[in-house]
């Protein structure tokens, strides 16, 4: 008999039965069930994000810790002391009685646990993105969409959750400003820019570098290479740059709202134009094609970071938002960021009627995520959703390393004759490192 598939069962049966009190009563069902049916979680990375995760997770049976870093890990432990501690993540996925796992490594680690957690019939809350490159990110969506029946998944694109989102949508699809054939997206995060540290280090007795690593090639231990507040997400081994962590955030209300999904085209330009072969740019410029979708007329997507900004529509200034996304519609201009949103011009949609909300409220980003391990009920930015969202992403990192437009094949994930752009779209793995495990 396999225990984990017949706890799930049994949970979900729980949960369902209390449907009825929990939609009335507007109460997560993790503090409606006895202890023994909550979820066994393990945690795959414990600081940073991965500590604001286990906080948002804790109603929940925290039963695995992992990090790689022994101190961080240590500290976890003592506030969940009968976790069961790993510092390898192939090894936790192979705890018997888990239901779920929590991932929140560095960029170039999530398609693996991710791919390695589904494998096993373990449901997933991963950072974003869901892959450290196009073609992970590929195989992230299709695993989910093979098992989507028996497990739940949700990237960590928590703004989502959120009352302001939902309204932007239903204004979107509800033609408040028309067709829509364009949507510009910024966030103003500089990138910093240069190349690597240099220099040998000691590596430090509580931190297993090599696990770090991972896929990575291997690059001896520099302390600059991993300090907080993302800095290895500057690095191209490791990371992906502010496209890959805020546009996940930013560029995810453009995508629901216009229903898009896989690009015709994308094309780049940054600083420096020439390309760093080891870090991102300090900012970037993106254009992608999106074809018609059911009633939707085509539409151009761009972003911009760093000091970049689209064109500022007459009497609102884009400077002054430090991140958002522009609608464009025949009949109206629609900006908002995270927590607000204003109809232009200002005084067309003065007397304006909304449309009635028919977007719920969210439970909240992860526990709706716990309710769906539970219930078997859908998340709202499940793998395939997300999976879509994080390969047009990721695309352009692809179009501004190669320095040339793309006509991309999503079926094939190829940029059509353009086969320099392969090692960008696939990367190569270290000896002994598996992404379908």
């Amino acid at each position: 008999m396999n225990h984990n598939a017949t706890r799930r069962t049994f949970l979900k049966q729980s949960a369902l039965a209390g449907v009825g009190y929990w939609v009335a009563a507007g109460t997560s069902r993790a503090q409606q069930d006895s202890p023994n049916e909550k979820l066994n979680i393990g945690i795959i990375g414990v600081a940073g994000r991965g500590g604001s995760n286990m906080n948002s997770v804790a109603s929940e049976n925290i039963a695995a810790l992992c990090d790689v870093d022994e101190n961080r890990l240590g500290k976890a432990s003592e506030r969940f002391p009968k976790a069961k501690t790993y510092i390898d993540w192939r090894e936790i996925v192979d705890q018997k009685d888990l239901d779920a796992v929590v991932v929140s490594t560095t960029d170039h680690l999530h398609a693996f646990c991710n791919v390695w957690a589904m494998n096993r019939g373990l449901s997933v809350y991963s950072e974003k993105p869901l892959g450290h490159s196009v073609y992970e990110a590929s195989v992230v969506q299709a695993k989910y969409v093979e098992n989507r029946d028996k497990i739940a998944t949700q990237m960590g694109t928590q703004i989502h959750a959120g009352a302001n989102y939902r309204r932007v949508v239903e204004l979107v699809q509800s033609g408040a400003i028309g067709p829509v054939h364009e949507a510009h997206a910024w966030c103003g995060r500089i990138g910093p820019g240069g190349g690597l540290p240099e220099g040998e280090q000691p590596v430090p007795e509580y931190l297993h570098w090599d696990l770090w690593l991972g896929p990575a090639p291997f690059r001896p231990y520099n302390s600059k290479l991993m300090p907080g507040n993302l800095t290895w997400n500057r690095y191209w081994d490791y990371g992906n740059g502010t496209l890959g962590d805020m546009g996940s955030h930013v560029i995810d209300l453009a995508f629901w709202a216009l229903k898009l999904r896989a690009p015709l085209t994308c094309e780049a330009e940054g600083n420096p134009s020439e390309p760093n072969p080891y870090t991102n740019p300090s900012w970037l410029k993106l254009k992608w094609d999106h074809p018609a979708r059911g009633d939707m007329p085509p539409v151009k997507l761009a972003w911009y970071d760093g000091i970049q900004r689209p064109p500022s529509p007459e009497g609102l200034d884009l400077s002054k938002w430090g991140l958002g996304v522009l609608f464009i519609g025949e009949e109206g201009m629609l900006v908002a960021d995270y927590g607000k949103h204003i109809l232009l011009p200002e005084d067309k949609f003065r007397d304006f009627q909304r449309p009635e909300p028919w977007i719920p409220p969210s439970l909240g980003h992860h526990k709706e995520w716990i309710h769906a391990c539970k219930t078997g009920e859908p998340t709202t930015c499940n793998f395939d959703y997300s999976g879509e969202l994080i390969e047009n992403n990721l695309l352009g990192n692809v179009a501004y390393r190669v320095g040339q437009k793309l006509e991309w094949d999503a079926k094939a994930l190829k940029a059509v004759g353009c086969p320099e752009a392969d090692k960008y779209i696939r990367r190569e793995y270290r000896k002994g490192w598996v992404l379908d495990g």
